[in-house]
């Protein structure tokens, strides 16, 4: 397989250098864990004590990890990346939300969005949270089977509406919906609920598409028996990969309560479940739309000798590639030259309610071996090819 990857003047070249001088600076400072921590909690307090530090984020970690404060405001973005053929994700990346009056804004947002991804061929899905559409302890409670008052139960029925709503649309517009996945003690419901709307939705053509987090031990076995009921009952399956965002959290919570960590016992063992999970599902691929959402060069060389080995073109729908906004320009962009389908999750929102979501991406790139060091790497490289 060529190695496509180290090409770092097809990477960036949508960076200004002004834009690669920022990057650069900004993944220095996020490679230095203790000043992470530290500026996170620092940036938490001015926020919640209303200084005026917005502008200073807006210019720095907003704007190279998020596309605009709405929606309008990041379709020159979305505009810029298709230029070089990588398609967008409109993520509403407002987290935290507790109230019912929240969630059913953050639908009718999600459901508005439909008005631009039906007029840009560079929109080809739609996104949520569930916990964007409900509380996470009601889906908790589902998942254990202890729905036990009248008030949970019309909570959960609020839940299953608004995500209804959006796969509806989804539907009729057809254009398919990523629903991410979250921690595995309320996952089991999201599960049954987005199986329930692939049988009902996806007779055709894939439209709901649920999210399968490598990192969990246990996902291959739930995939193979997923594709059997989908045999069965005669739907397709779609399926977003990736490898997890939640370890440290769910080691804690298992050695806290005394059960088997749902987590694989290495890095190098959720490597392995990630390209096992992509193989199977490829062998099976009239069965699935597949989203491989991963920042791994090796999990994408694979997917990429797997499309050859299967003798499908690189741009066959049933097969996409995705990384993060303000990540893996290497990958993304070097795929797109090949001609693959290649997305980027593109997160957008006020700056203040989407800070959750850029503290979340400033400590995974602290936490994850060579994410960080990686992109530095590839930057300087760019940097220097520049000068000279």
């Amino acid at each position: 397989m060529k190695r496509i990857f180290e090409d770092t003047a097809t990477a960036f070249a949508l960076k200004s250098d002004t834009e690669l001088e920022r990057a650069y600076f900004l993944f220095k400072l996020i490679a230095n864990e203790p000043l992470v921590k530290v500026g996170t909690a620092v940036t938490n307090f001015a926020l919640k004590a209303h200084l005026p530090v917005e502008g200073l984020i807006r210019a720095t970690v907003f704007d190279h990890f998020c596309a605009g404060v709405s929606e309008e405001d990041s379709i020159e973005t979305v505009d810029k990346l298709f230029s070089k053929n990588v398609h967008s994700i409109f993520d509403y990346s407002v987290e935290g939300k507790v109230e019912e009056y929240s969630f059913d804004q953050i639908r009718d947002r999600i459901l508005n969005i439909f008005n631009y991804l039906t007029q840009r061929e560079a929109l080809p899905f739609a996104v949520f949270k569930p916990t964007a559409m409900g509380s996470i302890e009601i889906y908790q409670k589902k998942s254990e089977g202890k729905l036990t008052t009248e008030k949970e139960q019309e909570s959960w029925n609020r839940i299953v509406n608004r995500i209804e709503a959006i796969c509806q649309k989804a539907a009729q517009n057809a254009i398919p919906v990523l629903v991410d996945a979250e921690e595995s003690w309320m996952q089991d419901a999201a599960d049954d609920l987005l199986e329930e709307l692939m049988e009902k939705y996806n007779k055709e053509e894939v439209i709901v598409i649920n999210t399968i987090q490598a990192y969990r031990w246990d996902r291959l076995d739930y995939l193979k028996g997923l594709v059997e009921r989908a045999k069965s009952k005669g739907f397709k399956i779609g399926i977003k990969l990736v490898r997890g965002a939640y370890m440290e959290k769910e080691n804690e919570r298992a050695q806290k309560m005394g059960y088997k960590s749902p987590i694989c016992a290495s890095k190098a063992a959720t490597d392995d479940n990630y390209n096992t999970i992509l193989r199977f599902m490829m062998e099976h691929i009239d069965s699935f739309l597949i989203y491989a959402g991963t920042h791994n060069e090796e999990s994408n060389y694979l997917l990429m000798d797997l499309i050859d080995q299967n003798s499908l073109a690189k741009d066959d729908p049933r097969v996409w590639f995705g990384q993060l906004y303000g990540m893996s320009d290497h990958i993304s962009f070097n795929l797109s030259k090949e001609g693959y389908n290649v997305s980027k999750y593109l997160p957008f929102g006020p700056v203040k309610d989407v800070m959750p979501y850029l503290m979340r991406r400033a400590e995974e790139n602290t936490s994850v071996a060579g994410q960080t060091s990686r992109e530095l790497t590839l930057l300087k490289k760019e940097r220097d090819r520049r000068k000279l």
